[in-house]
């Protein structure tokens, strides 16, 4: 829904060589409500933009040093800038100048003298335009959000991770990929479900997602895959690598347990790593070889990792399967159903 007009929230750089003009134009403003800034030449107006970031600008045509053209002109070179509406006002009406005025980017023209009305007509004309604008721009960015995570852990979901891996196989241009493919699946969920119902089985979800986030790096791509599934692709990051990240994930996540009615649950996740190779275009040769390894581990009693060695090169064998069965130094989140309090003990 957008948002009704109010002059309150925009702000309009004036700029004019001659102070009466200033304090005309800025008076008829303050009166609609408008919030006002002022400039006395070119240079003083750029130097001001990045400080005030007005709404609009009114720009005088005829000034010394740099006149509106010019100004006009280095304004819309700057990228942050360019969304700026300006409004060009002079006493000339040129059909030359007013030409140059909107191919520097001007979007309108006022001649003076000018009709009060008119100029705050117009002035709200823009706002309007830009305001309508900016709140699409944000409804789409929203929106895009919405469409690229999990709602549930607030990581990104399976299609932003097809998507990311989509784009990082173009740009890669025939080189070595060097990218490895954790999947990640928490033990025992369908039990946590069953026995402890769905709010437990979706708490769990999303403390299993946010230990695994903190763990990885800001270039890495993490997100879920589906039900109590997790996928990260590690980009620069050769097999060996990744198995380490993988086993502080392991380990890391046996370190946590929920307590419900004073009872601990154990977390536990098996893992199955894979490396992508340099003949492959694709993810999902690399995503196919970390389900098996996931698969494996879940087969060989749970609680481990899997790594897919044989495409790597690392070593001969093609699987490498690591366990810690340690349970100390167990962290305790816990839960209370009655009184919905949560606590945190390190």
């Amino acid at each position: 829904m957008m948002k009704p007009f109010n002059p309150e929230n925009f702000l309009i750089l004036i700029v004019d060589d001659l102070g009466r003009n200033l304090q005309t134009v800025g008076s008829m403003l303050d009166r609609e409500g408008y919030l006002t800034t002022f400039a006395l030449s070119g240079p003083q107006a750029l130097a001001r933009i990045p400080m005030a970031q007005p709404d609009l600008i009114l720009l005088d045509l005829m000034m010394p040093q740099m006149d509106g053209i010019q100004v006009c002109q280095q304004i819309k070179t700057e990228p942050a800038w360019r969304e700026i509406p300006i409004i060009i006002l002079s006493a000339s009406n040129d059909s030359e100048q007013l030409l140059q005025a909107f191919k520097s980017g001007a979007v309108d023209y006022i001649t003076k003298p000018f009709n009060s009305l008119e100029l705050l007509a117009r002035v709200k004309t823009h706002l309007k335009l830009k305001d309508t604008r900016d709140q699409l721009k944000q409804a789409l960015a929203e929106l895009e959000v919405l469409a690229t995570t999990d709602v549930l852990t607030g990581v990104a979901n399976r299609r932003f991770l097809f998507t990311w891996a989509k784009q990082y196989f173009a740009q890669l241009d025939f080189q070595v990929p060097s990218l490895s493919v954790l999947m990640v699946d928490i033990d025992h969920f369908k039990d946590i479900n069953d026995t402890h119902g769905h709010a437990m089985g979706d708490s769990t979800l999303r403390l299993v997602a946010q230990t695994i986030k903190q763990i990885l790096r800001p270039e890495d791509c993490f997100g879920r895959f589906g039900g109590e599934e997790f996928v990260a692709f590690l980009p620069q990051t050769t097999i060996l690598q990744a198995r380490e990240i993988a086993e502080n994930i392991r380990r890391t996540v046996g370190e946590t347990a929920l307590l419900v009615t004073g009872r601990a649950i154990h977390l536990t996740v098996s893992i199955g790593v894979a490396n992508s190779q340099s003949t492959e275009l694709t993810i999902e040769p690399a995503l196919k070889r970390a389900d098996d390894g996931l698969r494996q581990a879940k087969s060989q009693g749970r609680d481990r990792v899997v790594v897919d060695l044989a495409k790597s090169g690392a070593v001969k064998s093609s699987l490498f399967t690591c366990s810690i069965e340690s349970k100390l130094n167990t962290k305790f989140i816990y839960f209370s159903f009655k009184d919905k309090s949560k606590r945190e003990q390190r």
